[in-house]
């Protein structure tokens, strides 16, 4: 069972990458047989990756035209996965960029929306409190270990204390981005001091109840995580010119 979810996993990101990059393009037909040739995986999991890649936009089945690519217009790309194989490909600049103001969007408002929550009583702020002493444990960590997991905790907590069900929605595009910015780009290094201290920052403003100051900082975290992320990528694609 284990090797046949590897083997899944594998072609589903292969197919998944080769979408996104264009190798395999918008209205290119294929088959079952010439996929599973493609990939080197048996019949029974090419057809669960070609059921995923339907759910998710990438891929149109019909019984006269076969396997059929779609655009990107038809994407899921909200999906952990997707946004996965946009970041390590061609797509990488415009997909950090997509990440960075639908975050502008979001968390600061859910920011507000948590102080506003707290400050009514309506809401517990144990896990935002929990998830801020986890990241000053690990602040001697690289950043891709504990303190990674921490951060998570944080902001998961603040859109569920958003009381915003479609906010909450969005922790695992959220996740991506965050872990992008750990795994990819700091996996070896301790966490930045300035991060830390405004993670610090925006959990007190909303444990306090200040829901101005909570979106506000949030908004820094934000712009600075996601500014960092450009220059990181302007740099990459330079060398590589």
């Amino acid at each position: 069972m284990a090797a046949e979810s590897t083997a899944f996993e594998r072609a589903l990101d292969q197919l998944g990458r080769e979408i996104v990059a264009g190798e395999l393009p918008a209205g290119h037909g294929d088959t079952i047989d010439a996929l599973v040739r493609r990939t080197g995986a048996s019949r029974s999991v090419v057809r669960e990756v070609t059921r995923v890649l339907g759910a998710l936009g990438m891929l149109s089945a019909g019984r006269r035209v076969g396997l059929r690519v779609l655009g990107r217009e038809h994407w899921d790309v909200l999906d952990p996965r997707v946004i996965r194989w946009r970041l390590e490909g061609s797509e990488r600049a415009q997909q950090i960029e997509e990440l960075r103001a639908l975050r502008l969007a979001v968390e600061p408002a859910a920011a507000a929306a948590a102080a506003r929550a707290v400050r009514s009583g309506s809401a517990s702020t144990d896990e935002l409190e929990r998830a801020v002493a986890a990241m000053r444990c690990a602040a001697g960590k690289p950043e891709a270990t504990a303190f990674l997991q921490a951060d998570l905790a944080l902001h998961a907590a603040v859109l569920d204390l958003s009381a915003n069900s479609m906010f909450a929605r969005l922790r695992a595009v959220i996740d991506e981005a965050l872990q992008e910015r750990a795994v990819r780009e700091r996996a070896h290094l301790l966490p930045d001091p300035h991060d830390l201290q405004l993670h610090v920052e925006v959990a007190g403003a909303i444990t306090a109840g200040e829901a101005e100051e909570a979106a506000a900082v949030m908004r820094r975290i934000v712009e600075r995580t996601s500014q960092e992320a450009a220059v990181r990528t302007d740099n990459t694609e330079g060398r590589h010119a």
